[in-house]
């Protein structure tokens, strides 16, 4: 079998597998509840095949995936490069209120006080004293970014923390944390169907040794080529009123995934795992975050880290996107 592609995280010295497991979903939090026995699992099986870079957050499910994370890396901690984030709380009521989950106000903040709060309660759920990559969920406008920089340079220093990373963000923002501090990563959403970064960020990313990850690189399972015009979707899935997944546009889908199957095919590779291949042979896109709440997701996750697509399929891909896919809602 072919090795995991492995890649850097900025200027961290920190090496890790560019197809990354993001645990929203596994939260149970706008997905439709969880199945902790099969999230535990699946965390266990991307391990297995070559996953090192493990993403979650305290917001998903307020808590509840990075404790399920902290569960499925007892006794393989050294096998990870783990991810989690601060800036959405519900500790305090500072900052810029955002959304209720459980009944509970969640703000923006990234005051430095708050943030060593978090970063207390993050090691503690997922029973480790550091984090390989911390991140500021979303960006908060009543804290100037030289504070919030400061306290993660301090946790840095105090061997909390490893690398620094943002997501949800502004070029201004990566620039103004760019200049404030070491900064490694930028975590935003891309897929073939979400490309805005390509015109501003990524740029900014590649001249400054700024790692992208990309999350939603199946754009919430559009592009998984499992999710055709007859799929339902119940109860708090957030994906049921998303224009995105009309279906019109799922039919559009369909006819891209009769494009990318023949190609995924000759690899001996689903559609899904084409996808992801393309997405981390993009300039610039170090590490494809990929969710998945069971072992065989996983599994088909970690495969398209094998996977190397040619020039002449990755440009038969790039046509039926402009065919296909160029105006689908983003």
């Amino acid at each position: 079998m072919s090795q995991m592609l492995m890649r850097e995280i900025g200027r961290s010295g920190i090496s890790a597998s560019a197809v990354g497991l993001g645990t929203w979903a596994i939260g149970g939090w706008m997905w439709g509840g969880t199945d902790e026995r099969a999230a535990v699992a699946a965390i266990q099986a991307s391990i297995d095949e070559g996953v090192t870079l493990i993403d979650t957050a305290p917001a998903y499910g307020m808590g509840r995936s990075e404790e399920i994370v902290g569960q499925a890396i007892k006794g393989r901690r050294d096998k990870v490069v783990l991810a989690t984030k601060c800036g959405l709380v519900w500790h305090v009521q500072k900052g810029n209120y955002f959304f209720s989950q459980q009944d509970k106000p969640v703000h923006r903040y990234l005051g430095r006080e708050s943030i060593r709060h978090e970063v207390e309660e993050s090691l503690r759920r997922l029973g480790t004293d550091y984090i390989d990559h911390y991140i500021t969920h979303w960006q908060d406008p009543t804290t100037p970014i030289a504070e919030t920089m400061a306290a993660l340079e301090e946790l840095k220093a105090e061997g909390k923390i490893r690398s620094v990373g943002i997501s949800n963000c502004s070029l201004k923002d990566v620039q103004d944390y760019s200049a404030a501090g070491q900064l490694d990563a930028v975590q935003e959403e891309y897929s073939m169907v979400k490309r805005g970064v390509e015109q501003d960020i990524l740029p900014f990313c590649r001249r400054n040794a700024i790692t992208l990850l990309s999350y939603s690189s199946l754009a919430l399972g559009l592009l998984s080529g499992k999710i055709g015009p007859d799929r339902k979707f119940s109860g708090d899935d957030h994906r049921k009123d998303n224009p995105r997944f009309s279906m019109e546009n799922r039919s559009k889908v369909a006819a891209f995934m009769d494009v990318v199957r023949p190609i995924a095919e000759g690899h001996g590779a689903s559609a899904a795992q084409a996808v992801i291949a393309w997405t981390l042979a993009q300039p610039g896109i170090t590490v494809a975050l990929c969710g998945a709440r069971n072992p065989e997701q996983a599994r088909e996750n970690a495969g398209a880290g094998r996977i190397q697509l040619s020039p002449t399929e990755l440009a038969t891909i790039d046509t039926a996107i402009s065919q296909h896919l160029s105006k689908l809602d983003a």
